[in-house]
């Protein structure tokens, strides 16, 4: 019976989108680094001979798309090898630079190891608000200068921003930046105040603010540039009481992931440099240590109770456990945790009240 009820959580939660930190290390400082990345050797990464043990295991139960990010996944001297392997086992490879390190020749390589997109960070209408954020002199003309490489040597890519109350409102400017760069996908992710971004607490928007701005995204879809969203669950509930029913999440490679709302630890994981599973990169509570079971991501994403209870949406607790669109948005658990400790508890910056309480 036990054997079997894993199986049916297997199949009914089947991971469609792992980000995986191949490195920690980065060549910029940006001031929302989840990560606090710096240029420096960060020690305990996994091996390239590791790396292709956790593919394949990946790979023995599901296909899913695999994120190369990092830190900065082109500074890995065998990024190229791990993506190559990943391809051959089946698997749909993308990855997340910086944009410093895309060039023609890098650009070639990619797509000769199967990497299928890129997504690339445009966080200011401008190189002085761009450069601010990035904290890197010169940011803004070489993420730009990638797009354009990247669009000319054939390679799809997306450009995610990280929305704040500092840029929100050249939103609209970004994203007609997004469009005349050649983005096949325009991916805004909501502000969640972890590692370096902790600093950045008091530019988080206000519940009404991601009410006003989920909805103008909602609207913002038009022909050959998707309009995707992380990290703003709500959004699902906002799409669905404007009668469009939009589903899935943004990732690099275009089109729509199963799931929706907060996809954690129900089809999406995140796996540290270290191999640490987690259910997403803002939430550092470890579901199970990869170079501790042999490299075994299915046996975490099988077995660990921590997904157990994320997957658990009715027992939530505050209005996320009752609230009539829990099973399509679910709430930010990792904001809810920055928020008060409780990565079980409401969205804090959801002004949404639910139509029957407990």
């Amino acid at each position: 019976m036990f054997a079997m009820h894993n199986h049916f959580e297997t199949v009914q939660y089947s991971p469609r989108l792992i980000a995986w930190e191949v490195t920690r290390r980065c060549n910029m400082h940006c001031q929302h680094c989840r990560a606090g990345a710096c240029d420096r050797d960060y020690p305990g990464e996994l091996s390239t001979q590791e790396c292709r043990r956790v593919l394949d295991n990946i790979s023995s139960f599901s296909s899913p798309i695999i994120i190369l990010t990092g830190g900065e996944p082109m500074l890995r001297p065998d990024i190229y090898e791990i993506a190559s392997y990943g391809s051959s086992q089946g698997l749909r490879m993308v990855m997340a630079p910086c944009g410093y390190l895309v060039d023609d020749g890098s650009v070639a390589k990619m797509k000769e190891s199967g990497i299928e997109c890129i997504s690339l960070s445009i966080d200011g209408a401008s190189a002085e608000s761009h450069d601010a954020f990035r904290a890197t002199e010169g940011a803004f003309d070489r993420v730009r200068a990638a797009a354009v490489t990247a669009r000319d040597g054939g390679l799809d890519f997306q450009i995610n921003t990280t929305i704040t109350r500092g840029n929100l409102a050249e939103l609209p400017a970004i994203m007609e930046l997004a469009r005349e760069l050649g983005a096949v996908t325009f991916n805004p992710f909501l502000l969640v105040p972890t590692g370096r971004g902790e600093a950045l607490a008091d530019q988080e928007l206000s519940a009404d603010q991601y009410e006003s701005t989920l909805t103008y995204l909602a609207g913002c879809d038009s022909e050959g540039m998707a309009v995707r969203v992380t990290c703003g669950p709500h959004f699902q509930r906002i799409t669905r009481q404007l009668g469009n029913g939009r589903q899935g999440s943004g990732h690099p490679g275009g089109g729509k992931v199963q799931g929706a709302g907060c996809m954690g630890g129900k089809s999406f994981a995140f796996i540290s440099h270290v191999g640490r599973v987690q259910i997403c990169g803002f939430l550092e509570e470890s579901a199970g240590e990869l170079k501790e079971n042999g490299f075994d991501f299915e046996s975490v994403w099988r077995d660990s109770e921590f997904f157990r209870k994320i997957r658990d949406v009715d027992s939530y607790s505050g209005k996320c456990g009752y609230c009539e669109y829990r099973k399509v948005c679910g709430g930010c658990r990792a904001r809810a945790w920055a928020a008060d400790g409780d990565w079980l508890g409401s969205e804090p910056y959801c002004s949404y009240e639910p139509e029957k309480k407990r």
